[in-house]
């Protein structure tokens, strides 16, 4: 099949019903794409995914066991940040869950090595600056996984302000000069004495009964979270948001303001909701197990997350609104994404790609028979350990061979992509 016509039939089967719905917000998103290759492989997860079936497919380092872990399924280099975990301490570790699901882990490891290629093809690296690059990568994921494998879940750390130095420190410290008022001074406005959502682009008020639904679907939210959580009860306020980013064109979210720990303004919370979608992965793992397993796509995203994260957010949660399943989560004052603009010296490069490796190792290691989700019901670390045995270096040179392999491919699609959309055949008119 020609390239363009199997990237066009990709786009339209997992967007084609979003872009009739909102085709506003899907020529924001495709204009966003269509900006280089590394905005264009971010926006396209589907394509990776059937390739990785298809003409990429390849069964090396896998097995029964390794083929069904829990994946981030989006593992590319943008996503990656900070959160303020449960015990208060600032965590670098990766983050947006919305595509989790249940696959081989080498999916995860072919994404982010074919983003690295991208950013660094990007920055003018030469090919054996992004082999090096890859190659840490690769070693330090391990490494780290040798180290669970051997040591148990009791020798994973976290990446936090007192284990990290260069550019992965800097992010931390930065997030650790937000503040809660900050955020809320700029998201809301205090009428009578309390504080309500304040008028910004893309957010609107809702009328009384969309109100009394998302309420609604708010107490049954509070019924999915974690026994000890302490979320209170009353709503302040409710508005609609419009999805702006790359991976939420066309879908509407609320913001709920909540009252905090006491009545000092200062505490009050906002939360999201938002309607979660099949991950594009899903459709290319046929397994009715996994698939059964989530009562619908909110739930699948909130118990993916909880898998995937050592200490989840204590807001997350899952509800469902008008019968669509929903993610809840809180909008936290302490996120600060890893900024590759900031990357640019080759030792700087060398420190982020390894600790990126570390924190993915962690990630695949945390998500297995010691965490309280049954779907994976063993070792993780020891299943991956196992199937790549002691040929690390054969590991590596897989996972580079396969960077520089998809980068080409990808920056060779956006092109087409780019002829694809300005001639107005993604679709007509769009």
């Amino acid at each position: 099949m020609d390239r363009s016509q199997h990237i066009l039939d990709m786009l339209v089967t997992e967007f084609g019903r979003s872009i009739s719905r909102d085709p506003a917000a899907f020529r924001r998103k495709f204009r966003k794409m269509a900006a280089s290759p590394f905005a264009f492989y971010r926006g396209s997860a589907c394509l990776f995914y059937a390739d990785m079936t298809g003409a990429f497919a390849d069964e090396a380092y896998l097995d029964e066991q390794t083929s069904r872990v829990w994946i981030h399924g989006d593992l590319h280099a943008e996503n990656f940040g900070t959160y303020m975990n449960a015990s208060g301490v600032l965590v670098f570790n990766v983050n947006d869950f919305d595509e989790a699901y249940v696959g081989p882990y080498t999916w995860d490891l072919k994404r982010l090595a074919a983003s690295l290629a991208l950013i660094g093809y990007a920055k003018a690296l030469s090919d054996h600056a992004i082999t090096a690059l890859v190659r840490e990568f690769a070693q330090a994921y391990l490494d780290e996984l040798t180290g669970l494998a051997e040591g148990g879940d009791d020798a994973m750390g976290a990446l936090t302000l007192a284990t990290t130095t260069g550019v992965l420190h800097r992010v931390l410290q930065r997030a650790r000069l937000n503040t809660r008022v900050a955020l809320l001074d700029l998201e809301t406005t205090i009428e009578n004495f309390d504080r309500r959502f304040g008028v910004m682009e893309g957010r609107f008020p809702v009328d009384a009964a969309t109100r009394r639904l998302v309420e609604a679907a708010f107490a049954d939210y509070v019924t999915t979270l974690p026994a000890v959580s302490e979320v209170g009860h009353e709503i302040k306020d409710v508005a609609l948001r419009t999805g702006v980013g790359i991976g939420s064109a066309g879908l509407p979210s609320y913001n709920l303001l909540l009252e905090g720990h006491t009545q000092a303004l200062e505490n009050d919370v906002i939360l999201y909701m938002k309607q979660a979608q099949t991950p594009a992965v899903a459709r290319h793992i046929d397994d009715e197990r996994v698939r059964s397993y989530f009562r619908h796509q909110g739930h699948r995203t909130a118990e993916s997350q909880r898998a995937l994260q050592a200490y989840a957010d204590p807001w997350l949660g899952y509800t469902e609104l008008n019968g669509v399943g929903q993610l809840v989560a809180e909008v936290s004052p302490y996120s600060a994404d890893l900024d590759w603009d900031e990357v640019n010296e080759p030792e700087e490069f060398t420190s982020v790609v390894r600790y990126l490796g570390v924190a993915v190792a962690r990630m695949h290691s945390v998500a297995d028979d010691e965490s309280s989700h049954d779907l994976v019901n063993f070792s993780t670390e020891d299943a991956i350990a196992a199937v790549i045995g002691d040929d690390h270096a054969g590991f590596a040179r897989t996972l580079v061979d396969f960077a520089h392999a998809y980068g080409a491919r990808a920056r060779a699609d956006h092109q087409l992509f780019v002829d694809l959309f300005r001639n107005e055949r993604l679709v007509p008119g769009l």
